[in-house]
């Protein structure tokens, strides 16, 4: 196949799944015909896109043909049972390697799955390849190109897996979120993206231990967002002393009453396009009598205690990845990235006061947000400062998503705007253990905004 020109773009149909399944039992498709077009799809751009370090297509061919036989029985395991889904490349898989975007671990194999692929298999899906991840879950890019332009950044650090779902190669992907990683890429790549509360799906075997840091999906649907984390949480849980995301099996839309714009340090950076954008959404919404909230003491305080998250989480950040980082380092150093390099060097000059310091803003900045849902049901915002940029040296700035992160409330990325003919998610922020809530805004929202 003839190598695509830099700025082309790959056909970007994305392969909802959930719709699917009603044809399952009545035997007009299976989920092994779903898994072969997967397969074409990533056969015809999967050299361009650059979504995958691994694929194990014998293994998958073989777990969507028990899918399609449960279901021609009448004996599903879930509603995912035979859907295809990719894993970050931090997350360990029994059957294939786990690489962490990083040369030091060329080939590793812990000869397990981490929890949430664990429960993946036990609801049925079918783990089809691992996707690209920046190094170590950080900045360094790995040349995963971005489906609607391939001269652009499909964003990071989930970088494949938003790729993967934007090119339909999957229908839904695991992602991990510290600053912006899952927001930002399903922004860019125009899928959607959820991180939810903070400890809200597993970790375990994950190799993302920062305090900030959720695993979250990426999906061609706002429905299979809920449905994978939900069908994850029902069999392995939260996070350690979490509970884990809690709603019903269909999260139904719900109009919400009053949406809270927050004007973060990311405003200023937002292009004129995206701003644009954005207000015409938001003169829909208060056209369908949706109050929007843009000043007031509460919103006030929230916009101000998350004025400085971005310096915050750095700092933060910094000093939970002091270890491994000081390990790999002494390993060797030579196939570790400058910029790792120099945040471990910033780590080690930092001492473990300006850590409780940090920690003990953060904590108070996660008090002063938890007041506003007295004033709104939701807090809307962009996903990103405009479309995804051309060039792939970077992943983008995660200026809009941090706050989130920070914050530890659930967030998700919907693809309801664009820029330039190019995705642009409308970020929508929760309050936090209020996941289902969440969802059911974002439905309306999303019904509403393409109607």
């Amino acid at each position: 196949m003839m190598a695509l020109a830099e700025t082309q773009k790959v056909a970007t149909g994305l392969r909802p799944y959930l719709p699917a399944t009603g044809t399952f039992a009545a035997g007009k498709d299976s989920p092994r015909a779903f898994l072969e077009r997967c397969l074409a799809a990533i056969e015809a751009a999967e050299k361009q896109v650059g979504a995958f370090v691994h694929l194990n297509v014998e293994r998958a061919r073989a777990d969507a043909d028990a899918a399609s036989e449960r279901w021609r029985t009448g004996q599903p395991l879930s509603p995912i049972d035979g859907m295809p889904v990719g894993i970050k490349d931090i997350m360990e898989t029994e059957d294939m390697p786990t690489e962490l975007g990083s040369p030091l671990f060329a080939g590793w194999r812990s000869g397990r799955d981490c929890a949430a692929v664990r429960a993946l298999r036990e609801a049925g899906a079918v783990i089809l390849g691992k996707t690209v991840t920046t190094e170590f879950a950080a900045t360094e890019p790995r040349g995963t190109r971005n489906p609607h332009d391939l001269s652009r950044t499909p964003g990071g650090s989930s970088s494949g897996s938003a790729a993967a779902v934007a090119a339909g190669f999957l229908p839904a992907a695991l992602g991990t979120q510290v600053v912006g990683s899952i927001l930002r890429p399903a922004s860019y790549c125009g899928a959607f993206g959820y991180k939810p509360s903070l400890g809200g799906i597993n970790r375990g075997g994950s190799h993302d231990p920062m305090s900030q840091s959720c695993t979250g999906i990426i999906a061609a649907s706002l429905a299979e967002c809920w449905t994978v984390a939900r069908e994850i949480v029902l069999r392995i849980g939260g996070d350690a002393g979490y509970p884990g995301i809690v709603g019903p099996a269909a999260v139904p839309a719900k109009a919400p009453q009053r949406l809270a714009l927050l004007r973060t340090a990311g405003w200023g950076k937002a292009s004129d396009a995206a701003k644009a954008a954005l207000d015409a959404a938001l003169k829909r919404l208060a056209a369908k009598g949706v109050t929007i909230v843009e000043s007031g003491a509460e919103l006030a305080a929230a916009e101000a205690a998350v004025a400085e998250a971005q310096t915050v989480t750095k700092h933060i950040d910094g000093w939970e990845a002091r270890w491994p980082l000081n390990v790999y380092r002494a390993r060797d150093a030579s196939k570790i990235s400058k910029h790792m390099l120099d945040r471990l060097a910033a780590a080690e000059a930092m001492g473990v006061e300006k850590y409780r310091e940090v920690i003990a803003r953060r904590a108070e900045a996660r008090r002063i947000y938890a007041r506003l849902a007295d004033r709104a049901d939701a807090v809307v915002s962009l996903a990103a400062p405009g479309a995804a940029p051309v060039g792939l040296g970077s992943t983008g700035d995660g200026v809009f998503n941090v706050p989130a992160s920070f914050l530890g409330v659930p967030a998700l990325s919907l693809p309801l705007l664009a820029e330039s003919g190019l995705p642009l998610g409308l970020q929508l922020m929760g309050f936090e253990q209020r996941d289902a809530e969440h969802h059911a805004i974002a439905g309306w929202l999303a019904r509403e905004l393409v109607a």
